[in-house]
């Protein structure tokens, strides 16, 4: 058995199907196949690894734990996004100060804020308790009055949000919208503005652009009693954390 579960890890960096029916197998193994694929880690490819990164999630075993840690020192850096993701989902102990560790890297490497490494590395540490998200109070109460199953703030509210957070020196990412129809939720195309903010400028100048971009994309996007807006933003202290 030992053997073909360290056949099935190796499949893991095959092609699409191969490496579909291994994670699958893998998961269906379940706790005793984890030894197996934390070993097998280092002589992944980065395709493999995300994919052990899935294994290690549907599984929720925490030995994978110190694995998971381990890939947050990857090059590449979709497995340190998905490593750190999984060590929130799972509620790994000890995962905090790595995580820190790695959201210093990504910003001593310059990687902008708005791009998934750094978004995913943010949300896992706001899962964990590390980071706690400035939140104004008419933006709080704006989403209070939006069912528990809603994601988001209705897009009606958008251009309220959207200068709330501005006012609180907030600087507004991106925005996703989602249409919530028969107890379902679908993502909905937005604007599709392309905004890259110049993140060497003071942080007043940041927050004024990310307002005006955000309002111009609010102007057009799309807008009704069940859509719903998730605007991402950050504050000041998350280029500047603490050590």
């Amino acid at each position: 058995m030992t053997s073909h579960i360290e056949t099935l890890v190796q499949q893991l960096d095959g092609k699409a199907d191969e490496s579909y029916d291994a994670r699958a197998e893998l998961i269906w193994i379940g706790a005793d196949a984890i030894p197996a694929v934390i070993n097998g880690l280092p002589s992944l490819g980065g395709f493999g690894q995300l994919t052990a990164i899935e294994v290690f999630e549907e599984v929720s075993d925490p030995r994978c734990g110190p694995a998971l840690i381990g890939l947050l020192d990857s090059d590449n850096p979709t497995v340190r996004e998905w490593a750190a993701m999984a060590l929130a989902s799972l509620e790994i102990d000890g995962a905090i100060e790595p995580l820190r560790r790695a959201y210093r890297a990504c910003l001593e490497r310059a990687t902008p804020p708005d791009w998934t490494e750094s978004v995913g590395i943010r949300w896992a540490l706001t899962e964990l308790g590390a980071r706690t998200p400035v939140v104004p109070t008419l933006t709080a109460c704006l989403r209070a009055a939006t069912a528990d199953d809603v994601p988001g703030w209705p897009s009606t509210h958008f251009t309220e949000i959207i200068n709330d957070l501005a006012d609180h020196a907030q600087v507004i990412l991106y925005s996703q919208f989602w249409r919530v129809d028969a107890g379902r939720t679908y993502s909905v195309s937005g604007p599709g503005l392309d905004w890259e903010l110049d993140w060497t400028a003071p942080w007043e100048h940041l927050v004024e652009e990310s307002r005006t971009w955000s309002l111009l994309e609010a102007s057009e996007a799309p807008a009704g009693d069940n859509i719903f807006v998730v605007p991402t933003w950050i504050d000041r202290t998350d280029l500047h954390p603490e050590r």
